[in-house]
């Protein structure tokens, strides 16, 4: 088996009971599975759940609070509470976790992204075994992940990761809820990540986590774009995560052989919150998509947002959003631009977005 770098992420049905406290059997359980993956050479990152989950008993809540000072107080319990019960299991296997929580801002400010890599490259190198989750305590609405689903796929990104196998307490996708359709039906292997998938996965998902099928799906389509394979599904036993890398895991495997490695500034491109849209012509998509071209300012028709230079924008064609790029212009100097022939431009770069900070979307 080649060595691979895999990310697993755990959600919170599948780390605690139904009373909110952390299951040490069922923990256990993807302890063995984890220390198994290193045993045979593969790099491994955990992104865990559980937090609020594990520690909302702790503050008297007869169930997992809703409103966001209950969520950030029982994750400041629960965190530590996770934590240390980690340490404990992975140092029967002698490997030592460290722990990494993380906001969307290290991820969309480009600085704070290198230094994530940076961290996780020095933790790799020296075999221990990170284990992230969003920092509940600090965050505030307009900067969570939605989920730890997302929080995976934008993790998988980062650190390159061969695989991102996402561990949920239902065995894949189906073609129709499989709690109110007997007739449904696995998908066993998907290529992209369509609309009709994601209505399929409405509404299917825990009480106890955030996240549904459609939130790994769409953290599915995130981690695709960003050139990493996805498995979602369950199993048990200290062997379900090998036989996942090796192809047998129970679900819906989610990937295609066109995935492509794509630098740093390019997964960075990927994985961050865009500033605002460019609406291009015919002419301009030909050259981006199919001519390995920049776009120009004389391409571009219309924009929404307001952007600064170095920011990430979605760029839209004929028939919608065909990628996005880091954009050499501020919104204000493409007022004045678009539209414009280059021996028009007297201040301005010939280029709107260069083509090696440009990264073509799968989005259908």
């Amino acid at each position: 088996m080649d060595r691979k770098r895999i990310v697993v992420k755990i959600g919170s049905s599948s780390l605690t009971n139904a009373k909110g406290e952390i299951d040490k059997v069922r923990l256990m359980d993807h302890v063995q599975a984890i220390a198994e993956l290193k045993k045979y050479g593969h790099e491994v990152l955990l992104v865990s759940s559980g937090a609020v989950a594990a520690g909302f008993k702790q503050l008297g809540y007869p169930s997992r609070p809703i409103t966001v000072k209950g969520k950030q107080a029982a994750a400041a319990i629960g965190q530590s509470l996770l934590i240390q019960t980690y340490h404990a299991l992975f140092s029967i296997y002698d490997i030592i976790p460290a722990q990494i929580l993380l906001t969307r801002t290290d991820f969309s400010k480009k600085e704070r992204y290198k230094n994530a890599y940076a961290t996780f490259e020095e933790l790799l190198d020296r075999s221990m075994l990170p284990i992230i989750n969003e920092n509940d305590t600090v965050s505030v609405s307009e900067l969570t992940f939605g989920d730890n689903d997302m929080l995976s796929a934008l993790v998988s990104g980062l650190v390159h990761a061969d695989q991102l196998i996402i561990l949920t307490d239902i065995n894949g996708l189906y073609d129709a809820n499989p709690s109110k359709n007997p007739e449904a039906k696995r998908i066993d292997r998907l290529t992209e990540v369509t609309e009709e998938m994601l209505g399929f996965a409405d509404g299917v998902g825990s009480k106890v986590g955030t996240g549904g099928m459609e939130s790994k799906l769409l953290a599915a389509r995130a981690a695709l774009n960003a050139g990493v394979k996805v498995f979602i599904g369950n199993g048990n036993g200290a062997n379900k995560l090998v036989d996942i890398v090796e192809g047998r895991g129970d679900g819906t495997y989610v990937e295609h052989d066109a995935l492509a490695f794509l630098t740093n500034n390019k997964q960075w491109i990927a994985l961050t919150e865009v500033s605002g849209k460019i609406f291009i012509d015919k002419g301009a998509e030909t050259a981006l998509l199919l001519n390995g071209k920049s776009l120009l300012p004389a391409g571009i028709y219309k924009f929404e947002g307001e952007f600064e230079h170095g920011d990430v924008v979605e760029v839209y064609g004929t028939n919608g959003l065909i990628g996005r790029g880091e954009v050499l212009y501020s919104s204000q100097e493409l007022e004045t631009s678009m539209g414009k022939r280059t021996d028009e431009l007297t201040k301005y770069p010939i280029e709107v977005i260069h083509r090696d900070k440009w990264l073509k979307m799968q989005t259908n």
